[in-house]
């Protein structure tokens, strides 16, 4: 048994059970759901925030039953629900972004709402991405393995109550809210989600700025950031709202939190987080157009040349003709390169030395997500000896994936890496010298749609 699920059993024993009488609404948690809440928080590295998870997602659970004891119609989507995605469960402990029907809920727990207050992630009333069309209270009451449904509250009536009460949030990014603010007949909501309109209730949009606003900070959150590698240090001990609100609303830096602890230890962390700032802020160079003989703008502004589809080696070597060499080398190597696959190059003038960068892109097919590879090969121009003290380096948005020096015994006349990913995922490739100088190419993606 792991530690979470002893902790869990030795909490009931540490006070008598005092007899209670339990509403009939109240739902009871089987073995399995408590299972499945254990093995949901031990996701999360932080510790601290394991319980809170592990509530929260037995309030998800009990809520889900609930539903579907009332109103079996109703589609519940959780792809998107906070307490399943563990980078942002660490740091909002409420369940938010989970689709009931049309409309996006909020799940707020509490152990007992005999309290007069309720606590509430700032995050999740000030932040678009998070914010519901209906919040509700749920009542966890572990030991005796029962949820019930307190109440709940429209977005609407929250945002005029905290107007009302001038309430301002507290140091630590919450609010303490009332719980009398909320409707006690949970039924109510019931009706709500399958007769309401969901533009009845009018969320704020996006902040369509975020990007600018992330790469704005770039220099004051790469200083901070680093400090969360402390164990039980929380974002807003470290950042300001502002700057917490442009963490909180990226996921890619939010995973990159998640690792922070492990990361440092093969790879510079601020090399790191550098090369993920610029994945998150700068444009991308499509190598899936590339596959249809197509080069999108930022690739044409920077000067790539699209390379013919890969075929036997003449005896002539023009940069084209160099790379057939090159190819072929990897593929003696057990290099498997796709007949599909497509490449460019760019040539580089790196501290007065010309280099030249081949980039060669195929899709592989997958029995899950489609995936698709980038092959990079670092020569020089003049197909001279690289320098001993070249590194090639390539990012992605969780951490530096790559980082490969010359062999300076065997005298490379190249390198080359190769590396995989999701279609969602970028990749960052920079070159540098021992000296301090590197230069850092846009990211690579990949989108393979022919353009009009």
């Amino acid at each position: 048994m792991n530690n979470l699920s002893n902790n869990l059993t030795n909490n009931r024993y540490l006070m008598p059970l005092e007899f209670e009488v339990l509403p009939t609404t109240a739902i009871n948690l089987d073995t399995e759901q408590i299972n499945q809440a254990v093995e949901n928080s031990l996701k999360i590295k932080n510790q601290s925030q394991q319980w809170q998870t592990y509530i929260n997602t037995l309030a998800l659970l009990a809520f889900k039953e609930w539903l579907t004891e009332r109103a079996d119609s109703l589609t519940v989507n959780e792809d998107k629900c906070t307490v399943f995605q563990p980078a942002i469960a660490n740091v909002i402990p409420a369940v938010a972004n989970l689709q009931v029907g049309k409309f996006k809920v909020c799940l707020l727990t509490n152990d007992s709402l005999s309290d007069d207050e309720i606590v509430v992630p700032r995050a999740v009333v000030d932040l678009p991405e998070y914010i519901a069309h209906f919040y509700v209270l749920i009542e966890v009451l572990e030991e005796q393995e029962t949820a019930i449904v307190f109440g709940f509250l429209s977005y609407q009536q929250l945002i005029k109550k905290q107007t009302v009460a001038n309430l301002q949030p507290e140091a630590d990014w919450t609010y303490q809210i009332p719980v009398s603010w909320f409707e006690q007949k949970p039924d109510d909501l019931l009706l709500y989600l399958r007769c309401l309109e969901a533009n009845a209730i009018i969320l704020p949009a996006i902040n369509n700025q975020r990007t600018q606003i992330l790469a704005s900070m770039q220099n004051e959150l790469m200083a901070l950031l680093p400090q969360l590698q402390l164990p039980n240090i929380e974002l807003w001990q470290v950042l300001t709202w502002e700057q917490g609100s442009a963490v909180i609303t990226n996921i890619e830096l939010l995973n990159w939190l998640d690792n922070l602890q492990q990361q440092g230890h093969n790879y510079s962390l601020q090399n790191s987080l550098k090369d993920l700032f610029k994945l998150l802020t700068q444009p991308a160079i499509n190598v899936g157009r590339w596959l249809w003989d197509e080069l999108d703008e930022l690739a044409q502004e920077l000067s790539w040349q699209l390379l013919p589809i890969i075929a036997p080696a003449p005896v002539m070597r023009s940069p084209v003709e160099e790379f057939q060499v090159i190819t072929n080398q990897l593929q003696s190597r057990g290099l498997e390169i796709s007949s599909q696959a497509r490449g460019a190059y760019h040539d580089l003038l790196l501290a007065g030395i010309p280099l030249r960068l081949y980039a060669v892109t195929w899709t592989i097919l997958s029995e899950s997500d489609p995936l698709w590879t980038l092959l990079l090969v670092l020569g020089t121009s003049a197909q001279n000896t690289l320098p001993g003290h070249l590194k090639l380096r390539v990012s992605d948005q969780t951490s530096i994936l790559v980082e490969q020096g010359i062999n300076q015994e065997q005298g490379d006349s190249y390198l080359f890496t190769r590396v995989v990913g999701n279609w969602d995922e970028k990749f960052l490739v920079s070159v540098s010298l021992v000296d301090g100088v590197e230069l850092t190419l846009p990211p690579f993606t990949f989108y393979p749609g022919r353009s009009h």
